[in-house]
């Protein structure tokens, strides 16, 4: 059985451009040398190490900084993008600030919203409502402006 204790992923991976590969043959299926992870169910890489899941990114970003931060995010948006220069330590809602726009959006905007009882456009961003607007290009505007300046680097437009 494969131990990922006291000394991390460096023991059983090597790092090569946002991949890991195997230095040791952790099953009679997988050989050393061999591309270590699968897609997982919610699209990131995933790795199984004595029966328990590891997301690829958070392996990766253990190799290279010798720790697990509980959350990690792709600078770029892409989870197939593991290269160590597009991920960063980050908080649940600088996470969630980076997220692509939800595919139930019906605005076509990220967190801006038709609020059927105003007959307005309005704009939420953190959980806390931002304002209304009749149009909008203009409620558009407000969430890009607003979410520059709660979210800073992690504001994603789209």
């Amino acid at each position: 059985m494969i131990d990922i204790y006291p000394h991390g992923p460096t023991e059983l991976f090597n790092y090569q451009d946002g991949k890991l590969y195997w230095k040791v043959a952790p099953s009679d299926f997988v050989k050393a040398g061999q591309l270590a992870g699968r897609k997982g169910t919610r699209g990131y890489s995933q790795v199984k190490i004595n029966g328990k899941m590891y997301s690829l990114h958070h392996l990766i970003w253990w190799f290279h900084h010798g720790y697990k931060p509980r959350y990690i995010d792709h600078i770029d948006g892409n989870p197939d993008n593991n290269k160590i220069e597009n991920l960063r330590m980050c908080t649940l809602s600088e996470n969630q600030a980076n997220a692509k726009i939800s595919k139930a959006n019906t605005s076509g905007y990220k967190n801006i919203f038709w609020n059927k009882k105003r007959r307005k456009w309005s704009i939420r961003i953190n959980g806390k409502m931002i304002g209304h607007s009749d149009d909008l290009e203009e409620a558009r505007s407000l969430a890009i402006y607003t979410r520059k300046q709660l979210n800073g680097e992690f504001a994603r437009d789209v």
